[in-house]
């Protein structure tokens, strides 16, 4: 029994050597998680992976959740989820699935890790945020299993993510262990319940690095034989495959231990260690694993005999974002709307990630807006804000500074509008701002989208979901 089969090894490209990755082929390593990369470096890793493994298939992963833009330079982003989350239906969320299958295919990855399921009901989490389709756990499942629907649709597998959900915590998994501090009849009633409506369309769940004390006052969920088998199992009663969340992230800690803890706590697959051939020597000697990996091999050789074929094409990624980002769109506030050759202050905060707002400048000029710099006499003040999410960053929404100087400069004109491109938290308890308009994307076509909702071109049709 070849215990290699429950490794998906990370590849970072920059970071990780080719023939670490072509030793785990090699060994049997069931499939990879790639992260980074051009088009052409992804399509070659993944030629000569499977070429040195001889598995009948080898399953390429990546978290592609909004597109291939959070890891492709250059790639379009997919509209988050919090925006499909204030779209409301299950056609935009299944359109996205579709979408993100078409994306994720163009580059030879057969897995996305996604829809994640974790609420959005803490504003200082920063992780979670844009991710999230909402507060509301029916809504969150509802969406979440449309999506899954429009993955496997669209030729590529689902994976729900991260049980038992962490959106209430206020700490990135990447970076520390968060600490979920609800009861079990809270976890039930919330966390839960979107994952339970999705279950049946999931290929997979990832579980989170995450302490969840009312339930197991020990071990991490992602090493809890009481959270992963005896709730998302035999209770929900889950029978498909059981990832880790990244294992070279710093809440996994001793990743060898981890790793093992998963496996006995009723994980099937170990996701991403950076060193998957220390993990490997590792395993192989560690006993009593023979009928956890059967399991594990069983489940995944399930899927390979019944291979997905795309059912629909879907949209491009500007395809589909041109025809949703308006009706994901949310405005709040007095209606205001910018006219031909005015100008504006223009204030842009929170662009920490070098997110291009060329495009939304540009548009606003095409509609005959002059865009100038504050302090310059200007009655308007329109502020951007790209303040987005990122492993092993911390934080996501403005920090107190930025507050700080969006109140002056909103105090400092007659009119000023808020326009989000990321997080809608942050400016609640700025009074002197006019009004909000939150996209909850840096995709294209959402800042064309707000440039035209500013000048009256187009309507915000969406209701917020936090």
């Amino acid at each position: 029994m070849n215990i290699n089969r429950l490794i998906y090894p990370g590849f970072w490209f920059g970071k990780s050597r080719t023939e670490d990755a072509l030793e785990m082929a090699r060994r049997g390593a069931g499939g990879f998680c790639i992260y980074g990369g051009t088009r052409d470096e992804i399509r070659r890793l993944i030629t000569q992976l499977r070429a040195a493994s001889t598995l009948p298939h080898l399953f390429i992963c990546a978290d592609y959740e909004d597109g291939l833009g959070r890891w492709i330079a250059k790639e379009s982003w997919v509209l988050s989820n919090l925006a499909i989350g204030a779209n409301g239906t299950e056609d935009a969320a299944y359109q996205k699935g579709l979408t993100l299958a078409r994306e994720a295919r163009s580059v030879g990855v057969d897995w996305v890790f996604a829809p994640v399921l974790d609420l959005c009901n803490e504003p200082q989490n920063p992780i979670v945020n844009t991710r999230s389709f909402g507060a509301n756990p029916q809504a969150v499942g509802k969406l979440g299993a449309a999506l899954c629907r429009g993955l496997n649709d669209g030729g590529v597998y689902n994976c729900l993510k991260h049980f038992p959900g962490h959106g209430s915590t206020r700490t990135d998994s990447h970076l520390a262990l968060p600490v979920l501090t609800r009861t079990a009849a809270e976890l039930e009633k919330e966390e839960l319940l979107p994952f339970g409506a999705a279950l049946p369309q999931a290929n997979g769940v990832m579980a989170g690095h995450l302490f969840v004390p009312a339930i197991d006052p020990q071990l991490p969920a992602s090493q809890s034989r009481t959270i992963l088998t005896g709730i998302l199992k035999e209770k929900m009663g889950f029978g498909g495959l059981i990832f880790t969340d990244a294992l070279n992230m710093k809440s996994a800690q001793d990743v060898c231990q981890t790793a093992l803890n998963a496996l006995h706590a009723g994980t099937h697959i170990l996701l991403s260690a950076t060193d998957a051939v220390a993990l490997s020597d590792f395993l192989q000697k560690q006993p009593g694993l023979e009928e956890i990996a059967h399991q594990s091999i069983s489940l995944q050789e399930r899927l390979i005999n019944q291979p997905l074929r795309p059912k629909q094409s879907g949209f491009s990624a500007a395809q589909f974002n041109q025809r949703y980002a308006a009706s994901c769109a949310v405005w709040q506030g007095p209606a205001l709307t910018l006219a031909p050759g005015q100008e504006i202050a223009y204030l842009e905060l929170g662009n920490e990630e070098s997110f291009a707002a060329q495009t939304f400048l540009h548009t606003l000029e095409k509609l005959s807006i002059r865009i100038g710099r504050p302090g310059h006499g200007q009655q308007t003040l329109v502020a951007a804000s790209f303040s987005n999410y990122k492993a092993f960053k911390g934080h996501i929404n403005l920090s107190s500074q930025e507050q700080q100087l969006l109140a002056q400069q909103a105090a400092a004109h007659r009119q000023s509008i808020f326009v989000s491109f990321g997080s809608p938290f942050g400016t609640e308890n700025i009074a002197q701002l006019t009004a909000r308009l939150f996209l909850f994307s840096p995709a294209e076509e959402a800042q064309q989208c707000a440039a035209a909702i500013l000048t009256g071109k187009q309507k915000a049709g969406g209701k917020m979901s936090v």
